[in-house]
C-alpha cells in the first residue's frame, strides 16, 4: 500500500500533509523505456518532470506542477549476486518489500533507517539513514545506480563506471535524473540484540562518548519538559532469536509508542499546559526490555501517529553542546512540545551532498504532531543548529538556502557542476531546488 496521498482534482499531497501539488499531468511507467519516452515528451511540452516515492519527505522536493511520475510499476528485484554480495532492485520498490524480500533469501542490509515505507530511491535521494557507528545511511550502502537523465538517455554509475556521477547521484535529490535502479551491498542475515532502557539525559550526555563507542547502533530519544531519555543500543548477537512477544509487541509498540502516544498529543494539541505533566508520564511508560531477531524487525517500527519533522546533522563532537543548547533553548522559550527528540549517529562517509559527507556526524531531530504550529519551535532550533555548521536533511522542514550549503558541503560546486553538465536546462528542477542548489 503506497502512503503518498492523492487527493481531489489531481492535487498530490505528501505523507506529513505540509506540501500540496498539482501536477499538470502523471505518469507511471512499467519500464525504463516508457519513463525515458516519458521524459523526451515532458521537454518537448515544455514541463518540468518530477519523479515522486511514497511522500514521507516533508519539503517540497518532489513537487512539481509539471508531470508526475509515479514509481509503482518499476518495482521489484532484478538481480541477486551472492558471490559479490550484492542486490539489484527498481527504484520504486518499497524499502518494506526490499526488507522481506531479502530475509526471504537469507540475506539483509548492514543498517537502515527507523520506518520502511518509503521506495528505495526516494529514501536514497533523501539521505534517509538509521544509527551506526560503522556502517551508514541506505545511500552509503549503494554499488551501482542507473538513471534517465534529462534527454532521456539511461545512465549507469558505479565506483569504476561514472565515478563522479557515482559519488553524486546516490544522494541526488532528483536533480540529476530519475533514478530506475539500484544496486545495494547485502551481507548474509543476522540476529540484533536490541537493549532498550530509559536513562536519564545528563548521564546520556556525560557518557555519551562511550555508549557512542561500546555499541553498533546507538539511538536515544530526550522528552522535552523532563530529564528523561529512552535510549536504544543494537548489536549483532549469536542468538538464539528472541523476538518480541505478540501480547507484548502490540502493548509496547501500539498501545504505548502510537496509541497512547496519539492521545497525548491529541489531550496535549487541545491544553497545551498539560504538556510538560503528559511528557513526565510518556517519559516513564516505555520499560526496559531486550529482545533478539533479524535487522529489518530491530531497526525499523511503525510510526502512525502523523508528525511534522526538522532534521539537522551536526559534527559528532558537537553532539552533546548542542543537545545542552536545545534544552536550555526550550525550557526558556515557554514552549510546550509533546514529541520527543531524537538522536543517532553517522560515520563519515564520501558522496558529495551526504549530510555525513567527510565527517563523523550526529542527527538531533526535532518534531511537532501533524497540525500544531511547528514554525518557532523550528526556528529556535535550526538557529542553534545552524551555529554548529548543522546540515539539514533533505526531506525535512529547513529554511537554509544555496549560499548556506556552499559553505557547510566542501563538495558542493562538485555537485552543482554536474548538474550543470547532467540536467543543463533544468528539467528536473522545481521550487525547493532552486532554492538549495541556486539557479
Amino acid at each position: 500500500m503506497s502512503s503518498t496521498a492523492s487527493g481531489k482534482n489531481g492535487t498530490w499531497r505528501n505523507w506529513g500533509g505540509t506540501v500540496a501539488a498539482r501536477p499538470a499531468r502523471e505518469v507511471a511507467p512499467a519500464s525504463v523505456e516508457e519513463l525515458a519516452a516519458a521524459i523526451r515528451r515532458a521537454a518537448e511540452d515544455g514541463l518540468k518532470v518530477k519523479a515522486v516515492g511514497s511522500g514521507h519527505s516533508f519539503t517540497s522536493i518532489a513537487a512539481t506542477d509539471g508531470v508526475l511520475i509515479r514509481p509503482q510499476l518499476l518495482t521489484g528485484i532484478r538481480h541477486i549476486d551472492r558471490e559479490a554480495g550484492t542486490i539489484t532492485v527498481e527504484a520504486g520498490t518499497p524499502l518494506k518489500r526490499l526488507n522481506v524480500a531479502l530475509a526471504r533469501e537469507g540475506l539483509s542490509l548492514a543498517n537502515m533507517g527507523d520506518i520502511m515505507e518509503q521506495t528505495v530511491s526516494g529514501a536514497a535521494s533523501t539521505g534517509t539513514h538509521g544509527t551506526g557507528r560503522d556502517s551508514a545511511s541506505i545511500a552509503a550502502q549503494i554499488k551501482a545506480l542507473e538513471l534517465v537523465t534529462a534527454d532521456g538517455s539511461v545512465l549507469t554509475c558505479s565506483e569504476k563506471e561514472n565515478p563522479e556521477v557515482f559519488a553524486a547521484a546516490r544522494i541526488g535529490l532528483g536533480a540529476l535524473g530519475v533514478v530506475t535502479a539500484i544496486t545495494f551491498a547485502v551481507e548474509p542475515i543476522f540476529l540484533l540484540t536490541a537493549r532498550e532502557e530509559p536513562m536519564p539525559f545528563a548521564r546520556v550526555l556525560a557518557e555519551f562518548d562511550e555508549l557512542w563507542t561500546e555499541n553498533e547502533h546507538f539511538e536515544f530519544y530526550w522528552f522535552p519538559h523532563t530529564g528523561s531519555t529512552n535510549t536504544k543500543r543494537n548489536n549483532r548477537s549469536a542468538g538464539p532469536e528472541k523476538p518480541v512477544g505478540q501480547l507484548a509487541g502490540w502493548f509496547e509498540d501500539e498501545l504505548l509508542s502510537n496509541g497512547v502516544f496519539q492521545v497525548a498529543q491529541w489531550v496535549g494539541r487541545a491544553v497545551p499546559a498539560t504538556i510538560p505533566a503528559i511528557a513526565q508520564v510518556s517519559s516513564k511508560a516505555l520499560s526496559a526490555r531486550t529482545y533478539t531477531d533479524i535487522p529489518y524487525k530491530v531497526f525499523t517500527s511503525p510510526r502512525r501517529v502523523r508528525f511534522v519533522e526538522m532534521e539537522y546533522a551536526v559534527p559528532r563532537e558537537a553532539v552533546v553542546e548542542t543537545l545542552r543548547e536545545l534544552k536550555a533553548m526550550v525550557e526558556r522559550s515557554g514552549l510546550r512540545v509533546s514529541f520527543p527528540v531524537e538522536v543517532r549517529t553517522a560515520p563519515a562517509d564520501d558522496i558529495t551532498l551526504s549530510t555525513a559527507s567527510g565527517r563523523d556526524s550526529a542527527y538531533i531531530a526535532v518534531h511537532m504532531v501533524k497540525g500544531t504550529p511547528f514554525q518557532r519551535y523550528f526556528t529556535s532550533a535550526e538557529r542553534i543548529f545552524t551555529a554548529h555548521e548543522g546540515r539539514p536533511h533533505w526531506g525535512k522542514i529547513h529554511t537554509r538556502d544555496a549560499e548556506y550549503f556552499a559553505g557547510v558541503y566542501p563538495r558542493f560546486e562538485e555537485f552543482t557542476a554536474l548538474r550543470d553538465r547532467l540536467d543543463p536546462d533544468r528539467l528536473f528542477q522545481n521550487d525547493y531546488l532552486r532554492r538549495v542548489l541556486g539557479a
